[in-house]
């Protein structure tokens, strides 16, 4: 991870128009203190139990938070890319509490990140406070589909039915699957995998041939 001179602010301020609103009295000493990171991919930028140093404003790339458990296998919560919060860190911050996942740079990043003495003076302002709930609302609603659909509902069910229906030929990524589904890529991909593997689909870059409607059909009415 390396710190550079203020990357661009003129970016930050173009991702994040509500900062726009602040004071020029407020806005100018936080772009001054902020750190300013480029960090390469695969970059741990926070872990399970380590507490929270500040918080992050994405410029570019995209930060995968991910829960791990006991066998290190992960569950993948959310991205965070530019114009866009991380919750957890939000959380911290608030609470005072150690992060409870892992985020980590899926590809090379460029961000800020508001020191934690900076983040609380700055709540006190009632545009940055409603910048940073409305963010957090939305995140929240985000993960709360993604906690009804593992827990109420058979994905693979719901993907079959989602393939069916759009022609024998789905020109589309597994990243759009997962979106129309309120799903995350690593479990749709893993799915079609699966379906491959029956001999249900065939797998292309961005591409996906049905090769048994009835065999997907079954699947989509268990």
């Amino acid at each position: 991870m390396s710190t550079s001179a203020p990357l661009d602010a003129q970016r930050l301020l173009q991702d994040y128009p509500a900062l726009n609103a602040l004071p020029a009295s407020t806005l100018q000493p936080m772009l001054n203190s902020g750190r300013w990171l480029q960090v390469p991919a695969g970059t741990v930028l926070f872990d399970e139990r380590q507490p929270c140093e500040g918080f992050p404003l994405v410029l570019s790339g995209r930060v995968r938070v991910v829960k791990l458990a006991a066998n290190g296998r992960e569950l993948p919560l959310y991205r965070v890319t530019p114009g866009e919060t991380c919750i957890l860190s939000t959380s911290c911050l608030l609470a005072g509490e150690p992060y409870q996942a892992r985020g980590v740079a899926e590809c090379d990043c460029e961000l800020m990140l508001l020191p934690v003495a900076l983040f609380e003076p700055l709540l006190a302002e009632p545009v940055f406070r409603r910048f940073v709930f409305h963010l957090f609302a939305e995140r929240l609603t985000e993960l709360m589909t993604l906690i009804e659909a593992v827990a109420f509902h058979r994905l693979d069910a719901r993907l079959a039915g989602c393939l069916l229906g759009k022609g024998p030929v789905l020109q589309l990524t597994h990243q759009q699957l997962a979106d129309e589904l309120g799903s995350v890529r690593e479990m749709v991909s893993r799915l079609l995998k699966g379906f491959a593997g029956q001999g249900l689909v065939q797998l292309g870059r961005e591409q996906i041939r049905i090769l048994d409607a009835a065999g997907l059909r079954q699947i989509a009415n268990r």
